[in-house]
């Protein structure tokens, strides 16, 4: 995968940033439909998975972790990766690594080896990283009155494969039937197979690179190679409130999610789901977390991204307190699951159209990186808590620690927001 120089992009892009712009809309959106759907056919029965091989239900939770660990693995790399070569050659490699990781899970699950199945799951996690970056992909040639929506067109896409995804879990396990590997690793073997193709799609057709096109379209100070580095990044979003509130929200939204959505698949086991219920009650999620993108990308751009964290914040507490008191009520757990993706679209889409806002453009992919590897870490760390609370206390507990991470959240968004008019 070679670099396409900046100047050559231009070139074919006729030297307008909004017809590559278009060009780069499309490819992602296809890409994402692909990733999403390949991501939550695993996702969906990962945690079952992995209770099934290591007999434990407290190690549960650590197959979200071993997945969100790859994606911060991968972060700062990638980051690294698409600063020298652009978006292209990171989405590609993202790609490629998770279907190396969705065939190694598969293998782990047959040999019933506990350890070596973390490590596929990391892998898999890869092309989360994929589906996190591609958001950014969107709004590095975005005006910035649009920058909101053209994020969360790409995010919206993820709905189709991802609302599809966990409802194919199923069948996707019936197909393995008689290879001699567990029903619950048939979805990453489709997800392999999905991950491949997404990866021949964007290294085919995202051309002209949007972000090398971006470069070459600003001033010649933002173009040297230190104003790009690692270091920069860290440097402007040290410096910068809103783009530390911004990285703060995304960690906060997805760590909360990560932590209940993981264990509501076991939860709901408990009180008589099946795989075909387990399967809606996450797709309700993933609908709330990707189908409503556009409204939350509209009230971003038109009301002010701090209003959007606001939101965000009041969400992710509703939906802690529905789904900590469902109890055995699948329909009170459904819904305390569909207004957390929609709490997370929330944050998810603000916080990262609030960061791109708040750094120059030359070190907007290393502040990025920084975001999605911290967003990882402490979604990791919260996929990990969480089998341990429901295993030591309940899945109401789990729910009530999650609200109490907005807290933080929500004093430092009124500190920012006083600042930021003061």
């Amino acid at each position: 995968m070679r670099a396409e120089p900046a100047g050559d992009a231009v070139e074919r892009s006729g030297g307008v940033g909004e017809a590559v712009q278009r060009r780069t809309q499309r490819v992602l959106v296809a890409s994402q439909i692909l990733g999403g759907l390949g991501t939550a056919t695993g996702i969906a029965l990962a945690a079952v998975l992995a209770k099934k091989v290591s007999g434990d239900e407290a190690l549960s939770g650590l197959a979200s972790t071993a997945s969100v660990v790859g994606t911060a693995v991968l972060s700062m790399p990638l980051a690294a990766l698409m600063n020298a070569r652009g978006r292209r050659a990171g989405l590609v490699l993202a790609y490629l690594v998770g279907a190396a990781g969705a065939l190694l899970t598969v293998v782990a699950a047959a040999m019933g080896n506990f350890p070596l199945l973390l490590v596929g799951l990391a892998g898999f996690g890869a092309a989360s990283s994929a589906n996190l970056q591609a958001r950014y992909a969107a709004a590095d040639l975005a005006e910035p009155d649009r920058r909101a929506r053209a994020i969360s067109t790409v995010v919206w896409a993820t709905t189709i494969g991802a609302v599809l995804g966990p409802n194919i879990a199923a069948p996707a396990g019936r197909s393995v039937t008689g290879l001699g590997i567990p029903e619950e690793s048939g979805p990453f073997v489709w997800a392999a197979g999905v991950f491949l193709i997404s990866a021949v799609l964007v290294h085919l057709l995202l051309r002209p690179d949007p972000l090398l096109t971006a470069r070459a379209l600003a001033p010649a100070a933002e173009q040297s190679a230190e104003a790009r580095s690692l270091r920069a990044g860290f440097a402007a979003v040290s410096a910068s409130p809103m783009a530390r509130l911004a990285l703060v929200t995304v960690a906060v939204s997805h760590t909360a999610m990560v932590s209940v959505m993981s264990m509501t698949p076991v939860d709901l086991e408990h009180h008589g789901a099946g795989i075909e219920l387990i399967g809606l009650v996450i797709s309700g999620h993933i609908a709330g977390m990707y189908a409503f993108s556009p409204v939350m990308g509209r009230l971003a751009d038109r009301f002010g991204r701090l209003t959007v964290i606001g939101l965000a914040v009041g969400l992710l507490a509703l939906a802690a307190l529905l789904a900590g008191t469902a109890g055995g009520s699948h329909v009170r757990s459904a819904a305390g699951l569909f207004v957390l993706g929609l709490g997370w679209s929330a944050g998810l889409v603000a916080g990262s159209a609030l960061l791109t806002d708040s750094v120059p453009q030359a070190a907007r992919a290393a502040a990025q990186g920084l975001s999605d590897l911290t967003t990882s870490l402490a979604a990791g760390i919260g996929g990990a808590t969480a089998g341990l609370v429901v295993a030591t206390a309940s899945y109401a507990w789990l729910n009530l620690a999650a609200a109490c991470l907005l807290l933080p959240l929500g004093a430092l968004a009124l500190f920012t927001r006083r600042f930021s008019s003061g």
